[in-house]
């Protein structure tokens, strides 16, 4: 049976790209550890993640491109015997894909909680003109394209 793509419509040129990120975070959606995403002030956005038991030492952050990873490793500590372990003491990797234009600004970790900030730049719409030349006589016309972009007010 084959896959039928979500972007497979003539209007969307160019998405590919997108439909496979979203495949790769579909496959990473395990549940551990939970979080939140929350918008702070106009353009601002916060990441925090139930990390409890983690120090900062075992905890990474990374930004490739735009795949924000938050990893998490705990040294199991040998000398300790439990009568009966609830809390989980395990790795895990959560990923975050990020538009364009955003920038991880800070990370905080406090009371358990790894807190991520991010801002999202303001963008201005551009405005295209393409001019055309009209055609000359056959196999000598130089047909140039102008494309000039300018900032909408």
């Amino acid at each position: 049976m084959s896959r039928v793509s979500m972007f497979n419509s003539p209007l969307l040129l160019g998405f590919d790209q997108l439909e496979r990120t979203l495949d790769r975070l579909a496959k990473n959606a395990e549940g551990y550890p939970p979080y939140n995403i929350e918008r702070i002030g106009e353009n601002g956005l916060r990441i925090t993640l139930a990390v409890a038991g983690f120090t900062s030492d075992g905890l990474t952050i990374e930004l490739v491109e735009n795949q924000l990873t938050v990893r998490g490793r705990q040294a199991d500590e040998g000398g300790r015997v439990y009568l009966h372990r609830g809390i989980a003491a395990r790795q895990f990797q959560r990923s975050f894909m990020l538009a364009d234009g955003i920038e991880v600004t800070g990370a905080r970790l406090d009371n358990g909680l790894l807190s991520i900030d991010l801002v999202r730049p303001v963008l201005e719409p551009r405005i295209r003109t393409i001019r055309i030349d009209a055609g000359g006589p056959a196999g000598g016309a130089d047909q140039t394209i102008d494309i000039t972009a300018r900032r909408s007010r």
